[in-house]
């Protein structure tokens, strides 16, 4: 575990509720797909923990829904630091993942996905990605993972895009 600040790059609504922040610091600490930050922001008491999307050599790529006073304080960042403490959690083992892994999550679920597609990706891995949303309009990262080489399935639980239901019972439906 690390404390570091980083810089705003940038900070964008992708979908309902849902923010990007894209950060430039020290990420020396984060060690594998699936681990998280804890966040300070000036004026709360605690940190706000947010899974890891993706990351580089100095680049910090967070997706998180605003839900209290400490998110929707985040997402009207739009430049400065931010304390945080980097490195936290083990995050995933892909030396178990076989030769067509099968990642599901839904909402803010997804976003520790994503790192994890692309390593197994990179590492000659089939990979099948089931997200899951409320709604259209919650729906983000379907285009990116697909892009990365991921077969993707999309489900709403409103069946407006995809197929209708939560991910805990679609991957039935898909065959993977």
């Amino acid at each position: 575990m690390k404390q570091s600040y980083f810089d705003i790059i940038s900070n964008t609504e992708i979908a309902k509720n849902v923010y990007k922040i894209i950060l430039c610091g020290d990420t020396s600490d984060i060690t594998a797909s699936g681990q998280f930050v804890n966040i300070k922001l000036d004026g709360l008491y605690l940190r706000r923990p947010i899974s890891v999307c993706d990351y580089s050599l100095n680049t910090l790529t967070l997706i998180y829904k605003v839900v209290g006073k400490g998110t929707q304080k985040l997402s009207e960042m739009k430049e400065g630091k931010l304390d945080i403490l980097t490195g936290l959690g083990n995050g995933y083992n892909l030396s178990v993942s076989g030769d067509a892994p099968l990642l599901i999550g839904g909402g803010v679920g997804v976003p520790p996905l994503y790192n994890l597609a692309k390593k197994l990706i990179d590492s000659g891995k089939n990979v099948n990605v089931i997200l899951g949303f409320n709604t259209e309009d919650e729906i983000f990262y379907a285009k990116e993972f697909s892009d990365l080489g991921a077969n993707v399935t999309v489900c709403t639980v409103d069946g407006s895009v995809g197929v209708k239901g939560f991910v805990f019972n679609i991957f039935l439906y898909v065959g993977v």
